[in-house]
């Protein structure tokens, strides 16, 4: 940059040269002289206020300080507000888990005494102060921290219940699917019933110790609930014959097959094909012979189909509900 100077005095133009560094410096020099000025008046503006010279300068400081409380107030009273409409909804969902708590526990056959439901939930007496004082927002911080720790513990009390009673409902779940709930072949069982009856070959009055399901030959047989085969042969009197242990003292026998699906030791889920409906052995007809043995004693099956019947409808409301 160049600057050309002109005067009366002077007998020629006279000109200067300015160097990017001397404006650089120029520019510089200005900042620290308007930084240097600002630092100055505010040392002098807070010593004379220390010394209560001018009070009018105390007067709005504390106003100003006043005014920045009184806005912390406000927002931290507006939190607290916020935090409290939030702990009411979880105490309202925590009320409805006590409602399905109590539900289930009779399905899963826990006792009531060891949870105790009935038992108000902790509740903390939020009172916000109607001044921005800070000791009453001390006051509200502390209710509030007291409503957060009653609340944890009510969760975890609620949390180990509901571990319980899962594992009160998977164990019954599990015994569920190894009794023999399920109808082995569609289809009437009239043929016939469990109990007495007058042998179809002597004409004797003799036990039938099973129930007979009348279906074409080739019918699906399925096992009436999950296990281990123990035996899969021919029996004289049963013919193709196939025998699943369910544990617990339970067994399960299928007799009269034309074809058996399953070996020994294999391991049958429950509704699984495990053989075909045929009239071998001792028979009049195709047909299958079902039995359920309770430590090696012929039991009603009905009574086990019956039962299987009323769960699958009970689950079937439950569902519609």
């Amino acid at each position: 940059m160049q600057i050309i100077l002109l005067h009366p005095r002077f007998r020629q133009a006279k000109s200067l040269t300015l160097a990017p560094k001397h404006i650089a410096m120029a520019v510089g020099a200005f900042l620290l002289t308007v930084l240097a000025c600002s630092a100055l008046m505010m040392y002098l503006v807070f010593e004379l206020a220390s010394t209560n010279q001018f009070p009018q300068l105390n007067d709005m400081f504390a106003s100003v300080a006043q005014d920045e409380a009184g806005r912390n107030a406000r927002r931290v009273k507006e939190n607290l507000g916020v935090m409290a409409v939030k702990l009411g909804e979880m105490q309202a969902q925590l009320m409805r888990l006590d409602a399905l708590g109590e539900r289930v526990q009779g399905l899963a056959g826990v006792k009531p005494e060891a949870f105790n439901f009935k038992e108000k939930p902790g509740r903390g007496g939020l009172e916000f102060p109607t001044s921005g004082s800070m000791n009453g927002q001390d006051n509200s911080m502390t209710s509030l921290q007291l409503m957060l720790e009653t609340m944890e513990k009510d969760i975890e009390r609620r949390a180990d219940y509901m571990n319980v009673i899962e594992t009160a409902l998977m164990g019954l779940k599990i015994k569920a699917r190894l009794l023999p709930t399920i109808q082995p072949v569609r289809g009437s069982y009239n043929a016939s019933s469990f109990g007495f009856r007058s042998d179809p070959f002597t004409g004797r009055r003799a036990m039938h110790e099973g129930i007979d399901f009348p279906a074409p030959t080739g019918t699906a047989i399925v096992a009436a609930a999950g296990g281990v085969v123990i035996a899969a042969e021919y029996h004289s009197e049963y013919g193709n014959m196939l025998e699943i242990d369910h544990g617990n003292d339970i067994m399960t026998r299928y007799a009269h097959a034309s074809v058996l699906r399953a070996s020994v030791g294999d391991i049958i889920k429950r509704g699984q094909r495990i053989a075909d409906v045929g009239s071998t052995g001792r028979s009049t007809g195709a047909h299958l012979h079902f039995e359920v043995r309770v430590r090696g004693v012929a039991q009603d099956p009905h009574k086990f189909l019956l039962a299987g019947g009323n769960q699958a409808q009970a689950i079937e409301l439950g569902a519609k509900d």
